[in-house]
């Protein structure tokens, strides 16, 4: 039993140290680092091509390239020791970022980056690049496909309920779909924001439901919000 317990602890510690290298391969350093980069360019084109916020900031998207080139350094640097592997954990784990994420597409490829970094680092090229290329499409596919169509923002200012009855039925003669959002009565007046989606010409429809009878004014906005079908 003693023998036993001996061979699995010798084999089990044989694992670990095997799994760490003394001398970092400069080929394999220099390899990492520009698949790393390579990825990290992939993932800042992506980024600026599917951007659909207000601001764009090329800091951000620089620095997307960055993450992944420094993870993959760090990753590199783990695997060849045992002990500096332990300290980064540690020190690591008391890192606290501040800078708030306000778009939740940014936070994907934040982790996108530093999870391409961690594979790049540990060798795992192909890895890497298939998993970027099947991310990067999914990505573009399903954010592109949401602004194929510009959604509006119609905001209408009526005087009575009759107004907004005629309202409603020529909007939904003119527009691909719509749905109320917000709806304000004060005395005299009855404003309603909708959001909806044009079929044709921005300025025509506008003059459409301005020339309602009982419609005070009547403004479009084009925004980039999430549009719920």
């Amino acid at each position: 039993m003693d023998t036993t317990t001996t061979n699995f602890t010798d084999l089990l510690k044989n694992s670990v140290v095997n799994n760490f290298v003394s001398d970092i391969n400069i080929t394999k350093m220099l390899l990492s680092l520009s698949v790393a980069f390579v990825i990290g360019f992939f993932i800042y084109l992506l980024y600026k091509r599917v951007f659909s916020g207000v601001l764009y900031s090329k800091s951000f998207n620089v620095s997307l390239i960055g993450m992944t080139m420094v993870t993959a350094m760090v990753i590199i640097a783990v695997n060849s020791n045992l002990v500096l592997s332990l300290g980064m954990v540690g020190a690591l784990s008391i890192v606290r970022f501040r800078t708030p994420i306000k778009d939740p597409t940014d936070l994907i490829f934040l982790f996108w980056a530093a999870a391409a970094g961690i594979v790049c680092g540990a060798g795992f090229y192909t890895l890497a690049i298939v998993g970027s290329v099947f991310i990067g499409l999914m990505l573009f596919f399903f954010i592109k496909k949401s602004s194929f169509e510009t959604p509006y923002l119609l905001v209408v200012q009526c005087e009575t309920d009759e107004s907004e009855r005629e309202t409603h039925k020529v909007m939904t003669s003119l527009v691909k779909r719509y749905n109320v959002k917000q709806k304000t009565v004060t005395h005299g007046n009855i404003e309603t924001t909708f959001e909806l989606r044009l079929r044709d010409n921005e300025g025509q429809f506008v003059s459409q439901i301005s020339g309602v009878q009982g419609v005070k004014n009547a403004v479009l906005i084009s925004y980039s919000g999430d549009y719920v079908s």
